[in-house]
């Protein structure tokens, strides 16, 4: 199968849907698909040859009203001809917008059947638009919801993403199919190797945290929960490792409380390196609210890590409470956080069955299995979408048709769209 993926976020990006696409893209080639992936250009490390060999970059405006994405430019990209000489079986949309409205119109153009991979609720994000409202808030889900209803079909991360996107009115056939996460090398990380680097004590006590610096993570309060249980913990260190904009708000909370030197701010790590950073610690703790799927919590478990978390969407899927972690409700106060992490530092025992939980619970993510589940739901959709598909080739005004009826209601959603902004 040729799988053409249009995603406005992409490597060297260290986000959730940057790993998503490229972790995917392996699979499938492993699997003996064909990809290419559309994506716009990042300032960064440089994304090795060979990754970089399936993708086709587009102009873009880098790290966008102070946030680490990139914005493509407006008809940066046409039908290029590596588009056109790749004839892609399946369209694969990572974003309702940008990217995503050019997905919509080279599916059209080539009739092909296209998906959309629902990876967030965007309305979480729209503080990194000026004038952040309610009103934002709801155009945001409603792009995303017209959006999908203009694809053949859609991937959810999350059973509680897929239950949320219906109740908002998603119609297109929905497949629940998780990022998949290389189980075994997060479990072969080499932490002794990731502490002497930091300079943290071999015999420390380390809660960790992986994830991207921002706002929308609820820093602020896993940071104050985190400082109330090292301070009752002696020897012991919070390693952070990720950036982003929010990352001298957590700075702060440590220096509030006087334990500064017990956080260790690590930085971007991807790899090998991530990998022994996950097994330098000795528990997870995440709060975020905004995630559609744990996947930084099954690579945590994948390292053997019990984890400490808020009930949340996606979070929910992967921590059993009092099984391989705990699964805290969401509107735990800071010291009760606290007090679960204190809890499992002194008692190794039940530390060391969470440990051995998280490690089976982590299969389930694999990325071989998560691969075959999103090729599968492809060929259901192009199944579905055959009979149609070969009307529209043997009409001859078939595909011109469906072109100017996507690009009418890409118009009227982004009309629909801008009106809610403007009257915000």
């Amino acid at each position: 199968m040729k799988i053409c993926m249009m995603t406005n976020t992409y490597l060297p990006h260290v986000g959730g849907v940057a790993r998503s696409v490229s972790t995917f893209a392996e699979e499938y080639k492993k699997l003996g698909n064909k990809v290419l992936v559309i994506a716009p250009n990042f300032d960064g490390a440089a994304v090795p040859k060979k990754q970089e060999a399936i993708v086709e970059r587009v102009a873009a405006i880098q790290n966008f009203n102070g946030s680490d994405f990139s914005v493509r430019l407006p008809l940066a990209t046409a039908l290029s001809d590596r588009i056109d000489l790749f004839e892609a079986d399946i369209i694969h949309a990572h974003h309702p917008f940008l990217l995503g409205d050019t997905a919509l119109r080279v599916a059209a153009g080539k009739n092909v059947p296209v998906i959309f991979t629902h990876h967030t609720r965007y309305e979480d994000y729209v503080h990194y638009v000026p004038y952040d409202s309610p009103a934002l808030k709801k155009a945001a889900v409603n792009l995303s919801t017209e959006f999908a209803n203009l694809c053949d079909g859609v991937i959810a991360p999350s059973e509680s993403l897929a239950r949320l996107i219906r109740r908002r009115g998603v119609k297109a056939p929905i497949a629940v199919v998780p990022t998949g996460i290389d189980v075994k090398s997060f479990a072969k990380g080499n932490g002794a190797r990731f502490r002497k680097k930091f300079k943290i004590p071999a015999n420390a006590f380390v809660v960790g945290h992986i994830g991207r610096l921002a706002p929308e993570k609820n820093l602020a309060y896993l940071a104050e929960s985190v400082a109330l249980a090292l301070k009752k913990i002696p020897n012991s260190r919070f390693l952070v490792v990720g950036g982003g904009p929010d990352e001298e708000k957590l700075r702060g909370v440590f220096q509030k409380h006087g334990i500064e030197p017990q956080l260790t701010m690590a930085g971007k790590h991807t790899g090998r390196s991530l990998h022994d950073a996950y097994r330098a610690m000795d528990i997870f703790a995440f709060s975020s609210f905004s995630e559609t799927q744990g996947m930084v919590i099954a690579e945590a478990m994948a390292a053997g890590l019990p984890v400490v978390a808020l009930n949340a969407s996606g979070v929910r899927e992967v921590v059993q409470h009092g099984v391989n972690g705990y699964l805290l409700p969401e509107r735990t106060p800071s010291r009760t956080f606290a007090a679960h992490i204190i809890k499992l530092h002194g008692n190794r025992t039940l530390l060391k069955k969470f440990s051995k939980a998280a490690s089976k619970t982590s299969l389930n993510f694999s990325r071989e299995h998560c691969a075959e589940l999103a090729l599968a739901f492809y060929e259901k959709i192009r199944q579905d979408t055959r009979r149609q598909r070969l009307v529209d080739h043997l009409t001859p005004l078939g595909t011109v048709m469906n072109r100017i009826s996507i690009e009418w209601e890409i118009l009227a959603r982004n009309a629909r769209t801008l009106t809610t902004a403007i009257a915000s």
